[in-house]
């Protein structure tokens, strides 16, 4: 019972559980996006494959910047840093979405293009700090195994069934109960609370040694 507990499963429990979130989150907005768009652009091929493409090339380059920010010194606080900062670059969608729309729909006329411009000014920035924390999270669990392999397998799994169970309950439920400002709060709300529970996770257990 001890080994169930012990500090360092106790701690990468706390990865997997924030891991599932992130997941959870990322699949959550893509889907709202599409919600958030098609007032404006309607809801065709074109403009969920312009959601697609963004989503996809924020999550490469966020893979990419996490894997290398992972080398220098990597510990639970600045994984917490990255659940913050994605928090705060989502803040601004439920509030500024629909005036920025309004303003694209004006100056591009083509849906094409228009919905590609918008889902990278709403979505680029806060996508890219979310792909950070998988292979940041990998690293960090890496730290306390020799089995680099299995690690990085478990950590996409909860991750990738995080994201599962985010595209259901989106699609599903959420947008069926509530409105998106208050799912896109649900989603914030939930990524500082990930933030806390890093942050405030024992110091002693914080260190990367």
């Amino acid at each position: 019972m001890n080994s169930l507990l012990s500090p360092e499963k106790l701690r990468s429990l706390t990865v997997y559980l924030v891991s599932v979130v992130s997941g959870f989150v990322i699949m959550g907005v893509e889907l709202l996006a599409g919600r958030l768009l098609s007032p404006y652009f309607g809801s065709s091929i074109y403009v969920w494959g312009s959601i697609i493409t963004i989503f996809m090339l924020a999550l490469s380059i966020g893979y990419l910047t996490g894997g290398r920010w992972s080398t220098r010194s990597p510990s639970l606080k600045k994984l917490s840093f990255l659940y913050f900062l994605a928090a705060l670059l989502l803040l601004p969608i439920p509030l500024f979405a629909q005036s920025i729309m309004e303003k694209l729909f004006l100056l591009v006329e083509d849906p094409r293009y228009g919905s590609l411009l918008a889902s990278a000014l709403l979505f680029l920035p806060a996508t890219i700090i979310m792909g950070m924390i998988a292979p940041y999270a990998v690293r960090l669990l890496a730290l306390t195994t020799e089995q680099t392999g299995l690690t990085a397998g478990r950590l996409y799994f909860v991750s990738t069934l995080g994201s599962a169970v985010g595209t259901i309950a989106t699609s599903f439920y959420l947008v069926a109960w509530f409105t998106l400002p208050q799912i896109f709060s649900s989603f914030i709300t939930a990524l500082l609370i990930s933030a806390a529970l890093l942050l405030f996770y024992p110091h002693s257990q914080n260190s990367s040694h």
